[in-house]
């Protein structure tokens, strides 16, 4: 059988370092866009102004174009990139341990789990850290119901899980749906519908933080495993033929994988199908050898959903929940995934 030819190994590095400058680009670039627009000159000044406190503003620099560019734009920023980054590192991290493109955060329930954790603690009013830990708690109950059924048809098969998972991502929607049903319609209920929608506003030190820890302690330990998830893309037989513990690996990954997407829904609310869409293109780019692929995932991850991000923000007078964009995007990308599996295989790619 004939093997596709790989990108290079000077090709994937060179790729990795195009993809790390677009998003530092990306990055200056979003500060100056907004129903507020803000030259680059007057954004380098706000920014060397935050540096040297005495200093700020510059000349010709506004208290305003100030506030918008250190105090609300790059805030929400940091935010959106280090929530890309995760769901991609996520997204990759599934699809090469499941050993299938059509696998991600979303379709195996864990996206739903973590929303209605984080409903139910918006519900009764807990603080924003207590939100991430009943976020993170719903997505791995999630993973743990969606993959005990499809454990139940006893196949190798991956559609199995994903039909477990729509099953499971159902009833936590109709959970999700009995929480609004029962919050207060004056106080509690705008606010969840919004955060189930997802949304960068109000971007704060304490969201970065609290997303910033997981995604970076979580993404370093999955690209530090980048070697055994090599071994699990083989398939369980070989990787526990060349010494892989594949039942702990797999549950250690499990476990990373829902904390770091878990963190990204308690911060953000539902962002969903970056996980799934993403790994895809840099798998097309960079190929499937996960010390590439990670870094690769990652780093468009967190390109896509800043530029998402900015037509959010950008496009209309009134602010489009990110959500419903990463939605419009990724829903034909999927079926153009499922196509190109079902014609060519896992293994073509």
């Amino acid at each position: 059988m004939t093997r596709l030819p790989h990108p290079s190994a000077f090709r994937q590095n060179a790729l990795l370092w195009f993809f790390a400058a677009a998003l530092l680009v990306t990055m200056l670039l979003s500060l100056c866009i907004g129903a507020y627009p803000v030259s680059f000159s007057h954004v380098a000044s706000a920014a060397l102004g935050s540096l040297w406190p005495g200093s700020s503003p510059f000349p010709g620099v506004s208290d305003k174009e100030h506030i918008v560019v250190i105090l609300v734009r790059l805030p929400r920023i940091l935010l959106a990139t280090l929530a890309g980054a995760g769901l991609g590192l996520a997204g990759a991290s599934l699809q090469g341990m499941m050993r299938n493109p059509l696998v991600g955060p979303d379709l195996i329930g864990i996206t739903s789990g973590a929303s209605f954790g984080g409903v139910l603690a918006i519900l009764f009013g807990l603080a924003p850290t207590a939100i991430v830990g009943c976020a993170f708690g719903g997505g791995l109950l999630a993973l743990v119901l969606a993959s005990g059924l499809a454990r139940l048809s006893k196949s190798a098969d991956v559609l199995p899980l994903i039909l477990s998972g729509v099953i499971v991502s159902a009833f936590f929607s109709a959970l999700v749906g009995l929480a609004k049903y029962l919050a207060d319609p004056e106080t509690k209920l705008p606010g969840i519908v919004y955060w189930l929608m997802g949304s960068f506003a109000g971007a704060d030190g304490q969201k970065i933080w609290m997303l910033a820890v997981p995604t970076v302690i979580g993404g370093a330990i999955l690209i530090g495993l980048r070697w055994r998830l090599n071994l699990l893309s083989l398939g369980d037989l070989d990787a526990a033929s060349l010494g892989a513990p594949v039942a702990r690996l797999r549950w250690t990954l499990i476990g990373i994988v829902s904390f770091i997407v878990a963190a990204q829904v308690s911060v953000s609310g539902g962002v969903g199908w970056v996980g799934l869409v993403v790994p895809h293109f840099a798998r097309m780019l960079v190929g499937p050898d996960h010390r590439r692929l990670l870094p690769a995932s990652a780093l468009i991850g967190g390109f896509y959903l800043l530029a998402m991000d900015d037509l959010a923000r950008s496009i209309t007078r009134q602010e489009l929940p990110i959500g419903l964009l990463t939605a419009l995007v990724g829903t034909p990308v999927f079926a153009l995934m499922f196509w190109k599996t079902q014609t060519k295989g896992w293994a073509r790619e």
